[in-house]
């Protein structure tokens, strides 16, 4: 059973060595947090969505923003569009799961907002309608993935996606950039000692 542990660990470590190596998707997260940064700035928010690992990866994301991640600051305006079991279920039985996203956005979003869609696979269903809704709206968007981007990267003003086609290396890799592109906003809204531990 070690062997497994240490075989696992290592393959996780590859992944992200090949992301650490990754100039251009490096680049892509920088530039995708001065974004949501200036738009928090000018009064927008940020709204996130994914499924299973990726809801997960969303809800945990928001909570940084909303409370903290290294040091205290002021809250910023993000909402994870995956945790209102009344919304989900009343949209997914009268209109279809595909669309519990995009029926969000269409009540919440406005131009100049910010949606991150997570999917490991670039292809859930729900999360390529939210990020259609959002281009025809003049939200933002920004696509966490893998798997070469699936169908989703063409629906993405920015495209961070993991050069992994195995579902937990790609969600480990998710959560690592994810902690960073909060600390970039953060850096970005408030300044550079925000960030520092």
């Amino acid at each position: 059973m070690k062997h497994i542990v240490h075989e696992q660990l290592g393959k996780t470590i590859a992944v992200l060595e090949k992301v650490r190596a990754d100039e251009t998707l490096l680049g892509v997260v920088a530039e995708a947090a001065e974004v949501t940064a200036e738009a928090m700035l000018k009064g927008r928010k940020l709204m996130v969505a994914g499924n299973g690992g990726s809801a997960a990866d969303s809800q945990h994301l928001v909570a940084e923003f909303v409370s903290r991640l290294v040091k205290d600051r002021p809250a910023l305006r993000a909402i994870a569009l995956t945790v209102d079991s009344s919304i989900l279920t009343a949209v997914g039985n009268d209109y279809g799961y595909e669309k519990c996203f995009e029926r969000q956005i269409e009540a919440l979003g406005q131009q100049g907002d910010v949606f991150l869609g997570i999917s490991t696979s670039g292809n859930s269903p729900n999360v390529l309608r939210a990020l259609a809704l959002c281009r025809t709206l003049g939200v933002v968007t920004i696509g966490f993935s893998g798997n070469g981007g699936g169908k989703m990267a063409p629906l993405c003003d920015y495209n961070v996606i993991v050069p992994c086609d195995t579902t937990m290396n790609i969600q480990e890799s998710h959560l690592a950039l994810e902690h960073i592109y909060c600390m970039l906003v953060e850096r970005c809204y408030f300044g550079a000692e925000s960030t520092l531990v």
